[in-house]
């Protein structure tokens, strides 16, 4: 009987089935591995054989825990095929929470009754509104929606203002009502919701972009596809590209549906992770809002899969395996026969071509919602208003951003780029900070009084003289990061209350969470973001919004670097004026007659998009063509330097196959190891993982070096 086991093996292993014992496909079992157990799944097909019966070791145990679906298993078969991943290394994202201790029963709180007369914290406060609505609540649910820390909840406890028991036997996740009392919808928005339901009413699959401007309501819509499918007795997957986003996207949801869904995501504790990942598998948890990793969790009757913000990079899986999960939640909906939603504001250009090639339906919302209308977009040409000498707002900007701050509005100023510089130099020298480990500065965070790595995470202190000269005092900050513009902020805006949304100051989304409700509440007057604020953010408050260097994405020559700029940028623009007041939108930069600034400027980004298709369909590149990224990486360069002449020496040839490489990797050094990068670009027709597969069987990687795999790549690092 073949059992596939979570390592990177080519496959099953063959094991002996005991007496008494009758394991069927997608048992989760336990196996004797060398001198230890092991969980792994009964798998699909013929035993191998390649081992007489005699010699098998026997299978010890069927767990009690429910079974791996088919579906997930040719999910996890599909996947591994694709990638030229081993299959038990992609079965591990689908099977590492089984393991470990039983579950302990889950911890519910409620206010106490009668509640003690004390003077209340905003915090404390917050968490009694949340339980006035709704109680008792776990405490994950109840923090993350009152944007509160634990500490507030156990001095709730400590004070009596609330109690804790331990939750009965049940159903871990209320079940959403369908027909629960939502947001009342526009025309458009019941037109393309209509269409929705009845691709879920269907119960076949399909894929449907979801296109819509910012502010336009795409949510609310596809929410409407949900409660379809819950209607249909079926579960829904909502995936969302960053977690922090989950926090106004559950009060959403709440508000449609009356309970809150449940969430996945890789911050969430052991605990909560096991009783999810049991939920779903049992069909306790009709909804899951989660990160890429939700597209392993057992389903067993999946109606409906969502792709909130389906251009966002954040999809695609750079470690371990390598793969898109908007491509493979399209490939889950396909093999449980469940209709696709792409959703975006500004589409990627593959699922551009998929809808004109027929492939996908689409669904158009052109209005924002509730009447607002669409920013006012200026450019700020940084050859004729420079900011001063030494800083970084241009004086148009700086007087846009206190108009609006006089007028008691929310203003943003936003800046791709963490940390405080992202270079440290020597005026004496020239000597620049440079990460040991990786071809990269290091970026200073003078929060932290650090240079750090964004790399690899090394981290030094910021030296007191340089440590190639000596000079005492010389290292300077070339250029700015977010911690700059804040500084800057402060000393041109001294009243405005700040606030910095960065991966460095949101750590999660308890923290988004709070950081929403203070915007909300109307205790900021101007937000400092990286392209965290980007992203799916609803702030009616907030009607202006400053991008400091909108030039900063065309750096580098990348093949999308044009698209994902124009994305990046008419999202974060799409965070002004949504609700009564009129927005504006102001760009800095230095080439205002690029084709990226012109289309936002007159707000065309199909006529940039189609521009676009027509230079890569020129040359057959994505997703006129098709391509694969060898990285190779080494203990030393020459070993790098060695496999990659190999792999160049053995590429293949044909008609319609180009291999360009081997060469350098941009990151020549990655957290200590030397890379080298070949790319095979084939014609669209021409099946590329065959090839893959005959190239890499061609060479023998000697110990220390390593071959990785990245078919279909965004990035060329």
């Amino acid at each position: 009987m073949p059992v596939l086991l979570p390592y990177p093996f080519a496959g099953p292993f063959d094991y002996r089935v005991p007496p008494g014992m009758q394991p069927k496909p997608g048992d989760v079992v336990l196996v004797p591995l060398n001198n230890r157990e092991e969980v792994g799944v009964v798998w699909d097909g013929p035993a191998d054989g390649a081992v007489p019966s005699h010699k098998l070791k026997a299978v010890i145990d069927i767990l009690d825990t429910p079974p791996m679906g088919e579906s997930l298993r040719r999910f996890i078969d599909w996947i591994a095929a694709y990638t030229l991943s081993p299959p038990g290394e992609v079965m591990q994202m689908a099977l590492r929470v089984i393991s470990g201790a039983a579950v302990r029963p889950a911890v519910l709180y409620r206010r106490a009754d009668p509640l003690p007369e004390m003077r209340l914290t905003p915090p404390r406060q917050r968490v009694l509104d949340v339980l006035a609505r709704q109680e008792p609540r776990l405490a994950a649910d109840l923090l993350r929606e009152a944007g509160a820390s634990s500490a507030v909840l156990r001095g709730m406890l400590e004070a009596g203002l609330a109690v804790a028991e331990t939750a009965a036997a049940g159903a871990p996740f209320q079940w959403p009502n369908p027909d629960h009392e939502g947001p009342a919808l526009s025309g458009q928005q019941l037109d393309v919701a209509a269409g929705l339901r009845k691709a879920v009413a269907d119960r076949a699959f399909s894929v449907t972009l979801l296109d819509g401007v910012t502010g336009s309501g795409k949510t609310e819509v596809y929410l409407e596809a949900v409660a379809a499918c819950l209607r249909e007795g079926r579960q829904a997957l909502v995936m969302l590209p960053e977690i922090a986003l989950s926090s106004q996207w559950i009060e959403r949801f709440q508000r449609r549906f009356g309970v809150a869904p449940a969430v996945w995501h890789s911050d969430l504790a052991s605990r909560v992770r096991k009783i999810t990942w049991q939920a779903v598998a049992e069909g306790k948890a009709p909804v899951v809002v989660g990160a890429r990793s939700a597209l392993f969790l057992p389903f067993p009757d999946l109606g409906l899969v969502i792709v909130d913000e389906e251009h966002e990079s954040a999809f695609k899986q750079q470690d371990g395996v390598v793969y898109n999960a908007r491509d493979m939640a399209v490939v889950r909906a396909r093999l449980s026969s469940a209709p696709a939603v792409l959703v975006s504001a500004t589409p990627s250009l593959e699922t551009v071509v998929n809808v004109e090639a027929g492939r996908y339906r689409h669904l158009r919302l052109a209005r924002r919602h509730g009447g607002a209308s669409m920013p006012r977009i200026d450019l700020i040409d940084l050859r004729e208003n420079p900011p001063d000498r030494g800083r970084f707002l241009a004086p148009p900007l700086i007087q846009g951003v206190r108009e609006t701050l006089a007028r008691g509005e929310q203003a943003m100023l936003f800046l791709n780029r963490r940390g405080y510089a992202p270079l440290t130099l020597c005026r004496s020298c020239g000597h620049r900070m440079q990460c040991p480990n990786c071809t990269a500065w290091l970026v200073e965070h003078r929060t932290r009084s650090q240079l750090l790595c964004h790399h690899c995470g090394h981290t030094v202190p910021i030296p007191p003289e340089c440590p190639h000269c000596s000079a005492a005092d010389s290292l300077t900050p070339v250029g700015p990061g977010i911690e700059r513009i804040t500084e800057e902020a402060a000393l041109v805006f001294p009243e405005a209350r700040r606030l910095i949304m960065a991966s460095d100051t949101i750590a999660g989304p308890h923290a988004a969470a709070a950081a929403a409700h203070a915007i909300e509440e109307r205790s900021v007057d101007l937000i400092i973001g990286t392209q965290l604020v980007a992203k799916g953010w609803h702030f009616p408050h907030l009607t202006f919004v400053g991008v400091v260097d909108a030039d900063l994405g065309l750096a580098g020559g990348e093949l999308r670097a044009s698209e994902r700029t124009v994305q990046l940028l008419h999202q974060v623009a799409g965070r002004a004026g949504r609700a009564e007041a009129a927005g504006r939108v102001m760009l800095q930069t230095f080439i205002p007659d690029h084709p990226v600034m012109q289309a936002l400027l007159q707000g065309d980004l199909d006529a940039f998009m189609e521009s676009e298709a027509e230079s890569r369909r020129d040359g057959e590149w994505p997703p006129f063509g098709r391509l694969a990224a060898l990285i190779v990486s080494a203990d030393t360069a020459i070993l790098a330097d060695t496999v990659a002449r190999d792999l160049g020496w053995a590429a293949p040839h044909g008609d319609g196959v180009v291999v360009l490489g081997p060469a350098p990797a941009p990151m020549a050094l990655l957290r200590g190891r030397h890379r080298r990068r070949l790319l095979l670009k084939v014609r669209r027709d021409v099946a590329i993982q065959p090839i893959l597969r005959l190239w890499l069987a061609a060479v023998k990687v000697p110990r220390g070096g390593r071959v990785d795999v990245d078919v279909d790549p965004i990035s060329f690092l």
